[in-house]
């Protein structure tokens, strides 16, 4: 079998709230209870295994590679949630989006602070 990305655990304030956030903004089922993790299933099978931690962490980097339908429908939501957004990972350019490699890219923060980006074409191009 080739090596592939299974899941990661992503520590959050309120794993609900997270969880719900993300699959809620990109379209994707509702997030799963397992043990104490709330797990939010990408469609190639990798998951999000959302766990709360109880300190401090820093916020982290997401990147998904989304279709073109789900990134109209996630930047609508955005923009109709007054969710804060920009097209460059520094935040220099707010209220944007970016259109790298010919597709169309936004970063945003998650409740937890995580950093997420969605991208509909790979850096590089296709």
């Amino acid at each position: 079998m080739p090596v592939r990305f299974n899941h990661t655990i992503v520590a959050a304030k309120d794993k609900v709230r997270s969880a719900q956030f993300l699959a809620e903004l990109l379209g994707l089922p509702e997030p799963e209870r397992a043990g104490h993790f709330v797990v939010v299933k990408l469609e190639d099978g990798a998951s999000l295994d959302y766990a709360e931690h109880g300190g401090e962490f820093p916020g982290q980097h997401y990147a998904f590679l989304v279709s073109d339908d789900v990134f109209d429908g996630l930047i609508a939501k955005i923009r109709e949630r007054g969710i804060p957004h920009w097209a460059d990972p520094r935040g220099q350019q707010p209220g944007e989006i970016n259109t790298h490699d010919g597709g169309r890219g936004v970063y945003f923060q998650d409740p937890s602070g995580h950093y997420m980006e969605a991208i509909t074409v790979p850096y590089g191009g296709k």
